[in-house]
């Protein structure tokens, strides 16, 4: 089950099912203003840099950390994902030196953040294993198979797929992710044939996609128990009062945050 939560004006989504502190940050409880109102964590698409460092400094508080405490994802919709350490920590606003979609840590009081305004954010938590993970999953990177590169990863330090837990956040739905052939039928290939209730087709040629199922499917199928998945019902696309979304704005938007620390 997701449940809201509001901290110091800061309101986020968390997973009964993850016991480690975590968050998916909606459109409040930040400083920037207009089109990026309130809390955009995204740099790159015409924010006040102090604004959006302010906003930074706010959900790495959530974290007990300072806004130079946190390893970030750099992503390019490809399956790379990265062990990181307290080492790789970096300041706000500088340039990440590493490319990858995913990232896992057995290092405690270390928070690692992915990006998302619509793709799929995928939290892990092992509590035997002491490791965590947060991954990006847009459709390339999924198809790409993100999650497995990120289940290996967490199996290297310690990990086991039966206690893996897995919350799946807010992103666009079946509802609102319409595409072309090349998706579904990247979908197929990636779980092998087994796609029943992922896709409504329609007359138009248009296939609408369920994202987030499929990457829980694939999650069951690298050894993840069902009831160790917890999918959130809530479409970017449908909320774009609460959530970014790149669809809905037409790339016109911020961008928020899915955050784990073991």
């Amino acid at each position: 089950m997701f449940i809201e939560e509001n901290e110091n004006g800061l309101v986020y989504m968390r997973s009964t099912l993850i016991g480690a502190k975590h968050a998916f940050t909606t459109r409040f409880g930040g400083v920037s203003e207009g089109e990026f109102a309130t809390l955009n964590l995204g740099s790159s698409r015409g924010d006040a840099l102090e604004n959006v460092r302010e906003n930074y400094r706010r959900v790495c508080a959530l974290f007990g950390v300072d806004e130079n405490g946190a390893c970030v994802t750099n992503q390019v919709h490809e399956n790379t994902v990265r062990t990181v350490t307290m080492a790789d920590r970096h300041g706000c606003l500088t340039r990440t030196p590493y490319v990858a979609d995913g990232l896992v840590t057995g290092d405690r009081g270390l928070p690692i953040f992915c990006f998302t305004a619509d793709c799929v954010p995928v939290l892990l938590w092992d509590a035997e294993g002491h490791a965590a993970g947060a991954v990006h999953c847009g459709w390339r990177s999924s198809v790409a198979d993100i999650l497995k590169n990120a289940l290996d990863a967490m199996s290297a330090l310690g990990a086991r797929p039966e206690n893996i837990r897995a919350a799946i956040g807010p992103s666009i739905g079946r509802c609102c992710f319409e595409t072309d052939d090349d998706v579904p039928n990247a979908v197929s290939a990636w779980l092998r044939g087994d796609t029943d209730g992922l896709f409504d087709r329609r007359a138009d040629g248009k296939t609408m996609v369920d994202l987030r199922a499929a990457n829980a499917r694939r999650l069951m199928t690298l050894g993840v128990p069902e009831n160790n998945i917890d999918i959130s019902d809530e479409c970017t696309f449908c909320r774009h009062d609460k959530y970014w979304s790149h669809r809905y704005t037409a790339g016109r938007r911020g961008t928020q945050a899915s955050g784990i620390m073991l």
